[in-house]
């Protein structure tokens, strides 16, 4: 029987009504489809964390390994991926906030943190958005960068995987 509560979690953080605001959850998505149609993938939970709460604070307790994918202003071109680790997570998030999840997931590291049991290894994969407005689909560039956000966290699990 599979212990998913020790698997890295990878998890989608957006609203899925606004535009690219929304990619996070459709990167979970895309890992889930590739788990579905048969792919041999590590073993790894997934989440649709939609606008986020500290009620996923039970999500993350007592996990080693935590992905969290996002939108986030990055001010780079639309689509745009970055993947901030550990420390490098937690300074971009400390930094001016631009959407009320950045806020929320700050405060949900920083409580887990203060509750002693915050991930050990952490990473935030950020995508530039384009627009945020009301939309069921994101940008073609948002829509591009679900694939290259997809791929940084199955590298970073692979890595993870590997001892690293």
């Amino acid at each position: 029987m599979r212990d998913f509560a020790n698997e890295p979690l990878v998890l989608g953080i957006g609203n899925s009504l606004l535009s690219d605001d929304g990619v996070g959850i459709h990167v979970v998505n895309a890992l889930e489809a590739m788990r579905s149609d048969g792919a041999e993938l590590r073993p790894f939970a997934t989440r649709d964390g939609g606008t986020i709460g500290l009620a996923l604070l039970s999500e993350i307790a007592g996990r080693d390994d935590l992905i969290v994918v996002d939108a986030m202003e990055l001010h780079a071109a639309p689509g745009t991926v970055r993947v901030f680790r550990d420390a490098d997570m937690n300074r971009q998030l400390s930094g001016v906030k631009k959407s009320a999840h950045e806020v929320a997931l700050a405060d949900l590291i920083q409580a887990s943190e203060l509750a002693g049991f915050a991930p050990k290894r952490r990473a935030l994969v950020a995508v530039q958005p384009e627009i945020t407005t009301w939309g069921l689909t994101p940008t073609p560039a948002v829509q591009e960068a679900v694939d290259t956000a997809r791929d940084e966290i199955l590298s970073i699990l692979a890595e993870w995987s590997n001892g690293n």
